[in-house]
């Protein structure tokens, strides 16, 4: 099978976002070929090169976000009449589409008892219409959809896009948008510097409708497009089935509508207003024309679902990480060995719980004011009233520049809180709580950072799906985390989970488990377990294998093989022939020779 992988600031890029995930894909894949199609974000990004691409990659195809060149093409009278009108189309739909939340998208079913309550006044712009009455909504889609369409049927026939989404006209057919009958009041009270900054940002937006990606050795070669996340990526898979009939398959492990909600938090509510209905309808779109829909866990699919996406769409694939750097600390000894020795086993934890030093909670992540490491310092003070002796290390870089000042006032608030001990009068003092960074004494890996302490600690106000405390988990450790994201699902009842912003249900959570060694060891099994059977590499890879045969098996054939009379020949091709394996082997039995015979494709392949 041929795949066409596409990214956007991620895989082949080192240090690419989703990255290592789209590698361990592709490497776990021998059997299928690549083609990715990646959109760098920055001169830094393409400064640092690709990481090392396995032999399965046939082709790389790059394009930059950031930057834009014009094909030096002037359109005419009727290449400006048709600009006109499907950027028309698109900044009608724009005005019009209800705000993101307050109307029904296409393929939504309305659920029981969820009818408009009495009393509640409905919103401006989103008035009943002739024809849409049963699915608001429904005539934007279509519109965006079309007018998407055409700029890229333009583009590619004329050319001479980029300069069009640039000039005055764009910015006019947009102002009229936004003056016409029946627009909302948040696109009404668009003023010029409104205008000029929505205009720029859908330039930005529709580059990829600009690219040569779109012929027939392109993405019209490619039996399967996968977008590595959702928005902008997904753009060339959208034209690819819509030039071609390529089907599509998005992954999303962050929710890109989700995110941009939560940016431009400083521009003016007409930009706001209009940007969130472009992502809206883009993100319908996408989920209408894609075949399948892969979040990374159920948060992510809760949010896909409230953004429109239909549930037989649906199919959860846990992201899969590399058990192997942290075997060594998970398995103390064989399976079979266990029952053997479980007497003298029992013998040493106690000796060595007589016998042991103070124990340690270990936080290991990326510091930022969203990992709550206050919370974590005050319920630290708390445990180590209940159990003296105990430390605590931080372990991670900060993020950024307010990652820098955060981890100052976290150094200053360990200060106040934890005066440095001593063992005597002429001892140097020692704080219990050590900040660290990965590659320090006694750090050198995450692996050896789970290995040196008793209980693993997650504080976080705000998390995704939570991959360190899968290393944890992998680790064989027991784990104390706050309810936030995916980490319930993580868990699955092989950890203790806390409120968020609530020391003291942290601080008992990690005192039960640091006087109960048994229950961590219950616990830790637990959870290694559960990390090996849903989060592994492994699992991962056999999810996409199964999915892309499923999304290939109910495709129709693009490419009809004829017979040596022209006639067709529906079942030559099945599903099973892309995928190499024993079934397409040929057997050593007798075959009648009509059945050996070489069909004849009606067109070329590309390769």
């Amino acid at each position: 099978m041929r795949i066409g992988l596409l990214t956007e600031g991620g895989y082949p890029y080192v240090g690419g976002e989703g990255g290592v995930w789209c590698d361990r894909l592709v490497r776990g894949l021998d059997r299928h070929e690549f083609d990715v199609y990646a959109f760098s974000t920055g001169q830094a990004q393409e400064d640092a090169g690709w990481v090392e691409l396995p032999p399965q990659v046939q082709r790389v195809r790059t394009a930059p976000l950031w930057v834009a060149e014009e094909d030096g093409v002037v359109h005419g009278r009727r290449a400006r009449r048709r600009f006109t009108e499907h950027y028309g189309e698109l900044a009608a739909a724009l005005c019009t589409a209800a705000e993101p939340g307050t109307a029904q998208r296409p393929g939504t079913a309305q659920k029981p008892g969820t009818a408009q309550k009495p009393g509640i006044a409905q919103r401006p712009g989103t008035a009943e219409r002739p024809g849409i009455a049963e699915k608001p909504g429904t005539a934007e889609a279509d519109r965006f959809a079309n007018a998407l369409h055409g700029l890229a049927e333009l583009a590619r026939d004329e050319g001479g896009l980029v300069a069009a989404l640039r000039s005055e006209r764009a910015v006019r057919a947009l102002e009229r948008a936004c003056r016409a009958p029946g627009a909302r009041r948040a696109a009404r009270e668009a003023r010029v510097p409104d205008l000029l900054a929505v205009a720029d940002h859908l330039e930005r937006a529709l580059r990829p409708l600009s690219l040569d990606w779109y012929e027939e050795d392109g993405l019209g070669a490619v039996d399967l497009c996968h977008a590595a996340s959702g928005g902008i990526a997904a753009l060339p898979g959208l034209l690819a089935g819509h030039f071609f009939g390529v089907p599509l398959v998005v992954t999303e492990y962050g929710v890109r509508l989700r995110t941009h909600y939560l940016t431009r938090p400083d521009a003016s509510p007409a930009v706001r207003s209009l940007l969130a209905a472009f992502h809206g309808l883009l993100t319908a779109e996408t989920y209408r024309a894609a075949s399948y829909l892969v979040p990374g866990n159920a948060h992510a699919r809760r949010w896909q679902e409230r953004c429109g996406a239909d549930r037989a769409k649906l199919r959860t694939i846990h992201p899969g990480l590399d058990a192997t750097p942290f075997a060594r600390v998970g398995e103390d000894r064989l399976p079979e060995d266990r029952e053997k020795d479980e007497k003298r086993e029992k013998q040493e934890r106690q000796e060595k719980q007589e016998h042991a030093g103070p124990h340690t909670l270990v936080w290991l992540g990326r510091v930022e004011p969203a990992k709550d490491l206050v919370s974590l310092l005050h319920a630290f003070a708390e445990v180590r009233a209940a159990e003296p002796g105990t430390r605590l290390r931080i372990v991670g870089r900060p993020s950024g520049h307010e990652g820098e000042a955060y981890l100052g006032h976290c150094r200053a608030l360990a200060a106040q809180l934890f005066p440095d001990e001593a063992d005597g009068p002429h001892a140097v003092g020692r704080n219990p709580v050590s900040f660290e960074e990965l590659g320090g004494p006694g750090a050198e890996t995450t692996a050896d950072v789970h290995a040196g302490g008793t209980v693993t600690v997650l504080s976080s106000v705000v998390e995704g799906f939570p991959a360190g405390l899968i290393e944890a988990m992998f680790c064989g450790r027991a784990t104390v985390s706050t309810d936030v994201g995916a980490v319930v699902e993580v868990i699955g009842g092989t950890g203790l989970v806390v409120p968020p912003r609530n020391p003291r249900a942290l601080a008992e959570a990690c005192v039960s488990l640091l006087r109960d060694p048994e229950r961590r060891a219950r616990l830790g099994a637990a959870a290694r377990a559960r990390a090996l059977e849903l989060f592994s590499v492994e699992q991962n890879v056999a999810a996409f294998r199964g999915l892309y045969l499923e999304t290939v098996a109910r495709t129709p054939v693009r490419r009809p093989v004829l017979d040596g009379a022209g006639d067709p020949q529906p079942f030559a091709a099945p599903a099973e022939a892309h995928v190499p394996g024993h079934w397409t082997e040929p057997t050593p039995r007798a075959v009648p020779t009509w059945a050996v015979e070489t069909p004849e494709p009606v067109t070329e392949t590309v390769r």
